[in-house]
């Protein structure tokens, strides 16, 4: 208990603090809870007028920080009146956008922040929604914001405050550079807030935020509210990763699980847990880790539920949940199941019954009866949002999920549980990062509910405990820009800015901010190597001459010794070449090295055709194969003939017997003498070689006691001055490297008629200026040249949909395609990007993605009004259906390129008006729904 002299100090602080910070303190009597430390400085900084970066882990609370801002703009105080007479302008009101990474944060946001401010101050901008989108606060994705700066809509009059959350998302390789397109274009008369997972090189990425934004606080937390405990599943048993917190900032393994896993460890190795094949034999080593359904069930018995289990399978998801209801597990009430029902029942009215039932409808409501759910991007939209809802509730208890879950989507649970390490990225399976270690795990313990949360990694042989202590103690991971231009941000900035200010823009991007430190970095290693190569140097000085003349020789002979011997090899190789390509049937020749050395005869000499001859031979071994010039160190001499059968077949044991004999009967030496070895001439009586020997005797340092030791310092300081060159060149590269990118792309794109040759945009460049997909110059061109004109609703679907989709693994084979119009598009698409592909070979620029055929049909049925069943069968690069999840959301960036379509200034009209006909037959059923409910 505090002292009443304690107690009034305490009160006159915050007297002090709400008189200081007055907006502060309104908006904290709302809270319903204390502010902690880092919420409170970085509310503080904004009040004052700075921007602010807000760097804390998952689950801290960093999104009081953006409705902090929120609270500030609807705060600001109303523009005087106008004056009696009427003149001057109206009053502006203050503005706030909030933006995040995905439409589905967008949707919760929206909602947190209507239930908060009411339905008429905020509104929703998305690909998919717009809700009062002139409303004082707006909550939208990223890439809307950056498409409004760009066409310089009205809608940024007013703007003051822009919230980025997930701002660490800038590092997706994919769609991160768009966080560097809006942090560079935002007026400067817009605060910045940023909201950002715990990253190693805040200070770094705040740093370039001050030079391109202006004063910004770095606000650093690396608390967690709820603290977390780490636990490995070894089998049946328990253990604690870390003994206390202190062997948790060392690294230290817990000794009792070191001491288990190594003695299961050398079990599984001696054979014990093996299981014995049919025959009663030994097989190798195997290792059953716990089941599923064991799992959740001690997580229910030891009260750790609700619970996220991460598998990175999305066919692992839902076997999980499968093989949990074959356990009978059931983790809910009657009460709970009823509440369920309802809410699940309530969400699917829009959906067609024959369309629920192919999307297994009834055992997904099942098992969320139960308790029970899968995560992942194949579901329904619609079902996630379901499953979302029911376990922030507490109606679901345990929910099987892929990473996806972890971005963002605000569904803290009590413990999570990963079963792997290792997870496909969409091109290779990869061992987790610590970032992407502390994102998942940051998942558990409930801000307000829980005491603490819990990680469990589930134990596999695979599994080291010591570096899952280093995954768990690595808070932190850096950020590194994946800025890149594009064809439509290089048409933008020419057409806002002008060439020379756009390439001063992209100079100032986080990217070649970055890229520009790593120079600073690299120039001072080339500055530390130039005084090392003169010490070295020095070391190597001879007072009987000039050592580096000396050197030089040295250097020289052994360059001419090593071209000679190239040069010998080359030759000995083309005359092994010219002698096998000489050989005929019967032919009886030595192969001199290899596993294949001694006699043989020729079965077919395998000459013509391209490439080097590879003779089949028959060894008197009785081995049959093609032999190869690598095989001869000397050229194939023919030694005897033999008669071999005229149809012999070298794949019957009996026939290479009795051929292998006569070889053998022809009393030739296996392994013969030297001659034909190698020409002792070359190396000893090349000219040039002996006048730089002859030199070499002749310098002065040549009779240096320490001409070895001499030597040693002289090659040090040689290979240095090699390495340091490599880092000069590694040095011009970086600089400026985003500039030179901007000038071939601007290169390009003037070449293609995109901008003029005096750098104004033309029309066909402001139409690319408003095509926002990857394709971008693709779709240009497929416009201009007529591509999609004369197309159906459907047909047009089917076309365009090769441009955006991607299939989730390669294939060897292609898609096929409907007939007639839809293919002919298709093989112009191809034709054109071709040749978009050859022109940025030639400029040294990244490609354009080759179109993908896998989606046409689907989109091309559903478009002409085919059930879904039929539809999610016809889709290629599948295993069995098109999972539904991928359906919708490919089918909703067909709609999006159609609603660009529908509005570009380079289309036809009866182009546009098909597009929108094409929205029309596309946007029914389960593509009918949008979460906005």
């Amino acid at each position: 208990m505090s002292s009443p002299a304690e107690r009034y100090a305490a009160a006159r602080r915050r007297a002090a603090q709400a008189s200081q910070f007055p907006a502060l303190d309104e908006f904290t009597l709302d809270l319903g809870f204390d502010l902690d430390d880092f919420q409170r400085e970085a509310c503080q900084a904004l009040e004052r007028g700075s921007g602010v970066l807000v760097c804390a882990p998952t689950g801290a609370g960093k999104t009081v920080v953006g409705e902090f801002a929120v609270h500030l703009a609807l705060r600001g105080a109303p523009a005087q009146p106008a004056a009696a007479d009427g003149d001057g302008p109206p009053p502006t009101r203050r503005k706030c956008f909030y933006t995040t990474p995905i439409k589905a944060l967008s949707n919760q946001k929206y909602h947190d922040l209507v239930d908060r401010y009411g339905v008429e101050h905020v509104g929703l901008l998305t690909g998919d929604n717009a809700i009062n989108g002139d409303a004082p606060v707006v909550v939208m994705t990223t890439e809307v914001l950056r498409n409004m700066l760009y066409a310089g809509s009205a809608t940024l009059e007013g703007l003051a405050y822009v919230v980025m959350d997930e701002v660490h998302y800038l590092a997706d390789r994919f769609r991160g550079g768009v966080w560097e397109e809006v942090i560079i274009h935002l007026p400067a008369s817009v605060t910045l807030v940023s909201l950002s997972a715990t990253v190693s090189n805040a200070e770094e990425f705040a740093d370039w935020l001050v030079t391109v934004r202006g004063e910004t606080a770095v606000v650093v937390s690396e608390h967690r509210p709820v603290p977390l405990w780490q636990h490995m599943l070894v089998g049946k048993r328990m253990f604690d990763l870390f003994h206390d917190a202190d062997a948790a900032r060392k690294h230290d393994v817990h000794p009792e699980l070191l001491r288990y896993t190594r003695e299961t460890m050398r079990r599984l190795e001696l054979g014990e847990g093996r299981s014995a094949g049919p025959g009663g034999g030994r097989r190798g080593p195997r290792w059953r880790g716990p089941l599923r359904p064991d799992i959740v069930d001690r997580l229910d018995r030891e009260g750790l539920l609700p619970a996220i289990l991460f598998i990175f399978s999305r066919a692992g998801c839902a076997a999980a949940v499968q093989q949990c209801l074959a356990a009978g597990l059931r983790l809910t009430s009657p009460e709970e199941r009823a509440e369920i029902r309802r809410v699940v029942e309530s969400r699917v009215t829009a959906i067609p019954g024959e369309d629920l039932t192919v999307l297994g409808y009834w055992e997904w409501l099942d098992g969320l009866e139960r308790g029970l759910a899968a995560h992942h991007a194949g579901m329904l939209p619609v079902f996630k949002e379901v499953v979302e809802e029911l376990f922030v509730r507490g109606l679901v208890k345990a929910v099987f999920a892929t990473e996806t879950l972890a971005l963002g989507i605000n569904m803290p649970a009590r413990c999570v549980v990963l079963e792997r390490l290792v997870k496909f990225n969409g091109e290779a399976h990869v061992d987790l990062t610590p970032g992407e270690y502390t994102q998942l795990t940051g998942r558990a313990g409930r801000r307000g509910i829980d005491v603490e949360g819990h990680a469990v990694v589930v134990w596999s042989p695979e599994t080291d405990p010591r570096h899952v202590a280093g995954l768990a103690s690595t808070r932190t991971y850096p950020l590194r820009s994946s800025f890149r231009p594009s064809y439509n941000m290089a048409v933008n900035l020419v057409g806002t800015v002008g060439a020379e200010p756009a390439r001063a823009l992209l100079e100032s991007s986080f990217a070649q901010f970055q890229a520009d430190r790593s120079v600073v970095g690299l120039a001072r290693q080339v500055q530390r190597n130039t005084e090392t190569i003169d010490a070295y140097g020095a070391e190597a000085a001879c007072h009987h001459g000039d050592f580096d003349e000396y050197f030089a020789l040295r250097v020289a002979i052994a360059d001419r010794e090593r071209a000679i011997a190239r040069q010998g090899q080359h030759q000995r190789k083309a005359a092994a070449v010219a002698s096998l390509e000489r050989l005929r049937v019967g032919d009886v020749i030595r192969v001199p090295s290899g596993r294949r050395a001694g006699l043989a005869v020729v079965l077919d000499p395998a000459t013509g055709g391209f490439g080097e001859p590879r003779p089949l031979v028959l060894t008197q071994d009785r081995w049959a194969g093609r032999v190869s010039p690598g095989d001869f160190t000397t050229p194939a001499e023919v030694l005897a003939r033999i008669r071999v059968p005229k149809h012999f077949n070298h794949r019957s044991p009996a026939a290479r017997r009795d051929l292998a004999a006569e070889v053998s009967g022809t009393g030739l030496d296996r392994h013969g003498g030297r001659r034909g070895g190698r020409s002792r001439q070359g190396a000893g009586e090349d000219h040039a070689l002996s006048q730089l020997r002859a030199e070499l005797r002749r310098h002065p340092c040549h009779a240096c006691p320490d001409r070895e030791e001499h030597a040693r310092w002289a090659e040090r300081r040689r290979r240095l001055e090699r390495d340091t060159e490599e880092l000069r060149q590694r040095v011009a590269g970086r600089t400026g490297s985003l500039a030179r990118t901007f000038d071939r792309i601007v290169a390009l794109l003037t070449a293609r008629g995109y901008l003029s040759s005096d750098g104004a945009v033309t029309d066909a460049g402001r139409m690319l200026g408003r095509i926002w997909t990857e394709a971008d110059l693709l779709v240009a061109e497929c416009l201009r040249r007529g591509v999609w004109d004369g197309l159906s609703p459907a047909e047009l679907a089917a076309a365009v949909s090769v441009v955006v989709f991607e299939a989730r693994r390669d294939v060897d084979e292609r898609a096929s395609l409907p007939r007639g119009p839809v293919a002919e598009a298709v093989d112009e698409t191809l034709r054109l990007w071709s040749g978009i592909e050859a022109d940025e070979a030639a400029r040294g620029l990244a490609v354009t993605r080759e179109p993908d055929l896998g989606f046409a049909w689907p989109i091309y049925r559903w478009a002409r009004g085919e059930a879904l069943a039929k539809v999610l069968a016809s889709g290629h690069q599948f295993d069995g259906e098109m999972p539904a999840g991928d359906f919708v959301r490919w089918a909703r960036q067909v709609v999006d390129l159609l609603g660009q379509l529908a509005d570009s200034g380079g289309a036809s009209t009866e182009l546009r008006a098909t597009a929108r006909q094409a929205i029309a037959a596309v946007n029914r059923g389960v593509l009918a729904y949008h979460a906005t409910a």
